[in-house]
């Protein structure tokens, strides 16, 4: 219990300190904030086990180097694959892409919400599928397991292989590691499945709805249907429907998981937030 404290308690108050601070910035400003609150939180938790254990150095590198949250797999010096040589290609593309929708989100001065979400959608290119990829090109070179947090979710054709294993892999990995199995020791394994979404929808309203000040309920919504989902593929009845795999998998992932992405970012966060941070960059 005193370990547990002692990881939880900086990162709890550093989390509440932001949603504090956050009341006075301007709806942009408080997501950031809140958003890296979350973020310094988690790697606390996932590092604070390591310190005294690694260099000073490369616990720096993890700390604000490197977005993921495998820390046994950074600080572990087991060997790793090192990257091809032509990697870099894609990364680079996808920034080139996400700059370009920068770009003609700037011409789109009368259509605010298409605005708004052109620019997101080029935001998470440049970051998630680009800089970040590169950093993982970067750490792999240097003999660190530091794999891409994005696997090509566009192939997913299940939606636990596409939450589980290919978008965002540094969120999957701290809520399977640190809520799976507490979780599935009060209410079992499909319970604490479901309890993840909905932690992650809590999390994500932190970050989305809260800032935005509007469009609450939205974000944990549409984790909820993607638990559900993803425990309906499971069933008889989604086995006998060919989910999980095939055509018909990728289908349901697309009407579950993209189709309703459109909740999850709901109007106030686009016009409250995307909108105003893009006219200040």
């Amino acid at each position: 219990m005193n370990r547990a404290l002692t990881k939880w308690t900086p990162a709890a108050a550093l989390i509440l300190t932001a949603l504090g601070l956050s009341q006075t910035l301007p709806p942009w400003a408080a997501m950031w904030l809140i958003a890296f609150a979350l973020y310094f939180g988690a790697k606390w938790v996932t590092a604070c086990a390591w310190f005294g254990r690694t260099t000073n150095a490369r616990m720096f590198a993890y700390l604000l180097l490197w977005p993921g949250m495998d820390a046994v797999k950074f600080f572990n010096p087991a060997p790793v694959a090192r990257p091809l040589r032509n990697e870099t290609t894609a990364p680079i593309v996808k920034i080139l892409c996400g700059c370009a929708l920068l770009g003609i989100a700037s011409h789109l001065q009368d259509q605010p919400t298409l605005r708004g979400w052109t620019a997101m959608i080029g935001l998470i290119l440049i970051l998630h599928f680009g800089l970040f990829h590169l950093l993982s090109i970067y750490w792999r070179n240097r003999g660190v397991n530091a794999l891409p947090i994005m696997a090509k979710p566009m192939g997913s054709t299940s939606l636990t292989e596409l939450w589980g294993v290919r978008w965002n892999a540094a969120f999957t990995t701290l809520m399977q590691r640190t809520f799976m199995r507490p979780l599935a020791r009060c209410v079992g394994t499909n319970g604490a499945f479901l309890g993840i979404f909905l932690i992650s929808g809590g999390i994500h309203e932190l970050v989305i709805t809260v800032p935005a000040r509007g469009g609450y309920g939205w974000p944990t919504a549409y984790f909820a249907l993607q638990g559900l989902g993803a425990l309906f593929e499971r069933t008889v009845a989604g086995r006998a429907l060919g989910l999980g795999h095939g055509a018909i998998g990728w289908l349901f992932v697309f009407l579950i998981a993209g189709a309703p992405a459109y909740f999850l970012f709901p109007r106030a966060f686009i016009h409250n937030v995307i909108l105003p941070m893009i006219q200040h960059l």
